[in-house]
């Protein structure tokens, strides 16, 4: 089973009797108002929101935190108003508590106490933690009645205002950091409370998250190439493997704050830039694209990112785009304490865009106190002078990223039209290329559609003879399509040695190597792509078919068993299925194959169902392959039928698959499913008619 592939309120604002009682959580009889100490907690909430304020109060509380909140407290008038306004400008923390109520109340008292916490924020120092949004309902954060303050940070989402002990260590470390020094470390915490505290003047972002970890399999593989002396594939030890490289950052996606919210594709490629900036950067440890990027869409809090990405510190921002304007916010933080290391707000022209990553890839590197090699700079190879252009480059790799039938077809219009606004750009060139034969890959193309890519390949490497990018290209063509394993090598070999740390190029230069019979060196190129993106489902993917194929069933389950359970369940459940088959435990391999509900499941169901003797589930699963796939899956046909023993099916579909120049081709050296058959004449003179036979 192999696949190339690739919030309200008491009363209106303005209308409030002059002694009316303020409708937080009334009680007869209250008491006179006292004062709360400096240094305390301030909760605002409308009054339909109260018994979720109470119950987040109470939390704070029992661990002994100052919050300003209580019945007797609760009182209008003129000496209330005052004391709301000294309560505001003497708190540590202004904690804005957000709901639907808050929406759909368009006046309220609450609103001035924003006003007046945002205009305080405004006035403190850039280190001192202040605002701290706590969204207690599914309201979106991009409601445009939060203030645009608000929505420029990130949430800490209390359902119901139910507090977990997360949050509460959360406040108690960013009040112990209030004096001007970072906040002390604290030990693990839950991963159920976002990060929500921006330091006033800087923006910290409604970044959207994507889920990520470092599996075992990660950790070796970052150890057999960074660490003189290590056999490959050794396990680290314990103690290396628990380490956090102190140089080390991972790029999260920029929030895109545009009004109409279509600016995704330039947000993310601008966080995409700074990340292979950085990562040029020889000692500092940058975690891929794919890993960073899984926290998108996530509540998952800073120092639980940097926990599965094993980094120590996160690069956050967004964009907010209009016309030739744009606003780019960033900001680096220590993960261990949430301290911000350095941040900034950026008003330019949208030509100026390339100036703007420069410059924050630059205090990056200051702040880390990063070497770059003698006489280097930062430079990146996918620019382009026309700005247009680089929006439909950059618009091409979010569809590309996707990597379907239909993406990629957008993603080749949006490389076709960068390249006809900038002839002479290189990068888009490549990436049309790589778009070109993913198309036809995955269909029935013509083969006029390969020639294109090639072509485009070419054009590339032309251009920018020192970029990987059209090697890569070029070499992926050769490989699964030319099956000249020679001329890829040379292309992706070239790809390496100019960029060693892109994680497409280590696991398509590891496939090829295996390819031709150098399984050792394709496994240490696929640990560590792992290690640098490692929870890319194709990266990972790769890994196990191949460690598997070379009978390291045991690393196989290790590195699968350390991806989270909910990733596992909606990515990788299929080689779950595939190791069990491996083991020969057909019953589970069956039942985990059931619970998959990719393509890799009915694949899956057609071999164990074969093995446990339900001949007519396992029919009726080949049979809806054969249906539905038969142009695009005839490589993963034939390994059905090589499993059933059946061989005159396999050396039909096999050819079939040669036919249709079928990627999965370039697994048949080692597939595990045709070990039966690598005696036979008819499969050797089928190896050497893809070149690779002896």
């Amino acid at each position: 089973m192999k696949v190339t592939a690739a919030p309200g309120d008491r009363f209106p604002a303005g209308s409030r009797p002059k002694h009316a009682r303020r409708e937080r959580l009334s009680t007869p009889n209250p008491e006179p108002v006292p004062s709360t100490p400096t240094g305390a907690v301030f909760l605002s909430y409308a009054s339909e929101d109260a018994g979720v304020a109470e119950r987040i109060c109470a939390a704070l509380r029992a661990a002994g935190i100052e919050v300003w909140f209580d019945r007797s407290e609760l009182r209008g008038g003129d000496a209330w108003d005052a004391m709301i306004r000294r309560q505001i400008k003497n708190c540590a923390l202004f904690v804005p508590i957000l709901s639907r109520t808050t929406h759909d109340r368009v006046e309220g008292y609450f609103r001035l106490e924003w006003k007046l916490a945002i205009d305080r924020s405004h006035l403190i120092a850039e280190d001192r933690p202040f605002l701290l949004p706590v969204a207690v309902d599914d309201i979106a954060q991009s409601d445009p009645r939060i203030p645009e303050r608000f929505r420029e940070l990130q949430w800490t989402r209390l359902a119901g205002g139910q507090t977990p002990p997360a949050f509460v260590e959360r406040v108690q470390r960013l009040l112990g950091g209030t004096a001007g020094s970072p906040p002390a470390p604290v030990a693990a915490r839950g991963a159920v409370v976002e990060s929500a505290v921006a330091r006033p003047k800087s923006v910290l972002h409604t970044l959207i998250w994507a889920l990520t970890i470092v599996s075992v399999v990660a950790v070796i593989g970052y150890y057999t190439f960074s660490r003189p002396g290590t056999r490959p594939g050794a396990a680290p030890t314990a103690a290396a493997s628990d380490a956090v490289p102190e140089k080390s950052i991972a790029v999260l996606p920029f929030v895109d704050l545009s009004e109409k919210h279509d600016q995704g594709y330039f947000s993310d490629g601008l966080a995409e830039e700074l990340l292979d900036l950085l990562a040029q950067v020889p000692d500092l440890r940058v975690p891929a694209r794919t890993s960073s990027f899984s926290f998108k869409g996530r509540s998952d809090d800073i120092a639980t990112i940097a926990q599965k990405l094993k980094v120590a510190h996160v690069l956050e921002g967004s964009v907010r785009r209009s016309g030739d304007r744009v606003r780019v916010t960033a900001q680096l933080i220590r993960a261990d304490n949430g301290y911000h290391l350095w941040s900034k707000t950026y008003d330019r022209d949208a030509r100026d865009i390339f100036q703007v990553q420069d410059e924050i890839a630059g205090a990056v590197v200051g702040a880390l106190k990063a070497q770059l090699l003698p006489a280097q700079s930062l430079a990146s190879r996918h620019r382009s002078d026309n700005i247009e252009a680089f929006n439909e480059y950059l618009r091409g790799n979010q569809l590309r990223s996707v990597d379907s039938v239909e993406s990629n077809a957008a993603a080749l219009l949006a490389f076709k039209h960068a390249v006809e606004l900038d002839p002479h750009y290189a990068a888009a060139w490549s990436a049309l290329a790589d778009a070109e034969w993913r198309i036809a890959d995955q269909s029935s193309a013509e083969p006029a559609a390969y020639q294109r890519a090639a072509a485009a390949a070419e054009r590339g490497i032309q251009l920018a003879p020192d970029s990987p990018d059209g090697y890569w290209a070029r070499g992926n063509l050769r490989m699964a399509h030319e099956f000249d394993w020679a001329g890829a090598e040379a292309d992706l070999a070239r790809a390496y040695q100019l960029d060693n740390d892109d994680v497409r190029v280590l696991g398509d230069y590891g496939v090829l190597l295996a390819a031709r019979g150098q399984m050792p060196r394709a496994l240490a190129l696929l640990r560590r792509a792992v290690a640098l993106d490692p929870l890319s489902a194709r990266a990972m993917r790769v890994l196990v078919q191949h460690l598997l194929d070379a009978g390291h069933i045991e690393e196989a389950e290790n590195a699968l068993a350390a991806v989270p359970e909910s990733t596992r369940a909606a990515n990788l459940m299929g080689l779950q299925g595939e190791i069990e088959l491996a083991r020969g435990n057909y019953p589970k391999a069956l039942d985990t194959f059931s619970h998959a509900s990719t393509l890799w499941g009915t694949i899956g169901i057609a071999m164990a169902a074969h093995s446990v003797g339900h001949t007519e589930q396992a029919q009726e699963a080949l049979d809806s392959l054969i249906g539905e796939h038969a142009s695009t899956l005839a490589y993963q046909i034939a390994e059905v039928y090589a499993w059933w023993g059946d061989r005159p099916h396999t050396y039909e579909w096999l050819e079939r698959a040669y036919m249709q120049r079928d990627g999965g081709l370039i697994y048949l050296n080692h597939d595990r499913y045709f070990v039966h058959l690598r005696g036979e004449p008819a499969f050797q003179a089928f190896l050497k008619k893809l070149n690779l036979g002896s």
